[in-house]
């Protein structure tokens, strides 16, 4: 019997897994894993005395006794781990990547999914390297049906992730410009999110496409046409999709064979139409009724700060602060002009992440701001604050420079769009809006 196989059956038992000390509860695998600024390995005594079952460490020094579990390489046991529960599952996995939308599409797709089926979906965003593995042994043997999301900021990491998730079933959200850092440009982009179709075309496996998206479309083509489910506005689409409003929140109509249906729900955004109509073309393709599918978006509430509308009792906020890049800015701008409010304003942070574009990109999302028919501009960053003299707004070298205006010109009666890559944490800035 491998390591791997012996340390299974540790975990068949002991079905938590832990990363963090914080997080250690009564009975769980804790995992010593190594940062740029951390090593683990140091913490397995007190992640014993706090109640974890087993501590699998990589460094002799910290084997204190039986319960320590010394391997070559805790990130890469983590990982076989993982692929190895993959392999004793028996139900679909569906993987999902893209530039922009990957968390909001698979909550959708959770919540639709989730009318018939147990569902598994990602929490948050733990989409990468580590984030990819917990997912996947976080699956409980009463799932009927996962939805695992892959993110990635370089070439192969996508390729790497399909041989852990395993998907059976794949989907790209779009294609942006995003992480061209790490990509090296938008080719790369395409380049990188194409290898989950890779990946499907080499296990036979069915890929759902957006059919309006050109760049899509051309990834989508080493794909036997029989393993292509289309959605989109047009025609010859298990789903097409029209939509109906978005002001404030999205309302669509979609039509399945000769059958329409309305559909409400409670996101913001137009870019957001087309990620609702993949979890309807999801839904439908998993035999869920038209009903179940409707009631699963209309019970879908975002509240992880992306799309998400709130109202404060001085404003309205469309709260899309948990990242940014040039695609998504420009359609939240794009979003926030069309809709309908007495006074509008824009608080926008850095992207980040962009390489040699970042200059180029900055000054176009600002001229784009400028030019979206706000009535108020906060630009926040110092790539932004490097065009101060250029274009009109106010500009901000930090988010607590920003803060103070905001305190001797307080907002009131504002739709506000509050938006801005992770690393900016804008959300300080929500208890003066």
């Amino acid at each position: 019997m491998s390591n791997i196989q012996l340390l299974y059956q540790h975990y068949l038992t002991h079905r938590i897994i832990c990363t963090d000390t914080r997080n250690i509860t009564s009975g769980c695998l804790f995992f010593a894993l190594k940062g740029e600024n951390f090593d683990a390995n140091t913490f397995s005594g007190q992640a014993l005395a706090q109640g974890a079952a087993f501590v699998i460490i990589d460094d002799p020094a910290y084997q204190l006794n039986e319960n320590c579990i010394l391997v070559d390489n805790v990130l890469t046991t983590l990982q076989k781990l993982a692929t190895h529960h993959r392999e004793q599952l028996n139900i679909p996995v569906i993987g999902l990547t893209g530039s922009n939308g990957k968390t909001t599409t698979k909550e959708l797709i959770k919540a639709v999914l989730a009318e018939k089926y147990n569902t598994f979906a990602t929490r948050g965003n733990l989409n990468n390297h580590i984030g990819v593995p917990l997912s996947i042994l976080a699956i409980q043997p009463e799932a009927e049906i996962a939805v695992i999301e892959m993110g990635a900021n370089h070439q192969k990491e996508i390729e790497f992730l399909c041989e852990i998730a395993q998907p059976e079933y794949g989907l790209i959200t779009n294609i942006g410009l995003a992480h061209l850092d790490g990509f090296g440009g938008f080719e790369g982009v395409k380049k990188g999110k194409a290898e989950i179709f890779a990946y499907l075309q080499k296990k036979n496996g069915t890929a759902f496409i957006n059919h309006n998206s050109g760049n899509i479309l051309e990834m989508s083509r080493i794909l036997p046409e029989d393993k292509i489910i289309y959605y989109g506005t047009g025609e010859d689409n298990l789903i097409t999709g029209k939509l109906l409003s978005s002001d404030p929140v999205i309302t669509l109509a979609w039509t399945k064979e000769t059958s329409s249906f309305v559909a409400k729900t409670n996101l913001t955004g137009a870019y957001n139409f087309e990620n609702i109509l993949a979890a309807i073309c999801i839904g439908a393709f998993f035999e869920l009724s038209p009903d179940q599918i409707n009631k699963g978006l209309e019970n879908y509430f975002p509240n992880n700060n992306r799309s998400q509308l709130t109202k404060t009792a001085s404003n309205t906020i469309i709260c899309d602060f948990y990242n940014a890049n040039p695609s998504s800015m420009a359609a939240a701008l794009a979003n926030i002009s069309a809709l309908e409010a007495g006074h509008k304003t824009a608080i926008i942070g850095d992207m980040f992440e962009l390489g040699e574009e970042s200059a180029k990109q900055h000054d176009e999302i600002a001229s784009l701001a400028e030019k979206s028919g706000l009535n108020t501009i906060l630009l926040i960053g110092k790539h932004f604050y490097a065009l101060k003299d250029k274009y009109a707004g106010h500009f901000f070298l930090t988010p607590e420079a920003a803060e103070e205006w905001l305190k001797t010109n307080p907002l009131s009666h504002n739709l506000i769009l509050l938006k801005g890559s992770r690393g900016m944490a804008l959300e300080q800035l929500l208890p003066f809006l």
